[in-house]
């Protein structure tokens, strides 16, 4: 048993928190190419191939918001290689966002004390119920002896 739990730890320790952290940040960096870069990068393309460089700095010199204005403008060239991407190895164009789910005991005891209440009212009028039944199971015995005997 001890060689197992030994083995387990032994692996444990060989990892590092660095390796973690690294593969985040790249995953990070990879989302922000994709997501951000890439159709900024598809815009500024399409300008050069229509204008020139001109076309280019025209997106700098007439918006307030030129990354803003060309990631909208690329959006869609860049979804379509996205989608393109995924079909040759899913998650490679649209890359999988990590997420946590945090679950509250609160929550799940509110759940359980209505549960149990209304478990606790369905026993009630199960009792109910049950005493009806008897007593009418008593009444049609004490209506049958009345009516055998007269």
């Amino acid at each position: 048993m001890s060689y197992i739990s030994n083995a387990f730890r032994a692996d444990w320790d060989a990892v590092d928190i660095r390796d973690f952290m690294a593969e985040e940040r790249l995953h990070n960096f990879r989302l922000s190419l994709m997501q951000d870069f890439l159709p900024v990068g598809f815009a500024v393309a399409k300008r050069i191939r229509k204008g020139g460089a001109n076309k280019v700095f025209e997106a700098f010199s007439k918006s307030n918001d030129p990354l803003k204005d060309l990631r909208l403008e690329g959006e869609s060239e860049a979804t379509a290689l996205r989608e393109k991407l995924d079909q040759v190895s899913p998650g490679l164009g649209n890359p999988v966002i990590p997420v946590t789910i945090d679950v509250t005991d609160d929550l799940q005891d509110q759940e359980g004390d209505a549960l149990r209440q209304f478990l606790q009212n369905l026993e009630v009028r199960l009792d109910r119920l049950q005493s009806l039944s008897s007593e009418l199971d008593n009444n049609d015995e004490q209506f049958s002896n009345t009516t055998a005997k007269g």
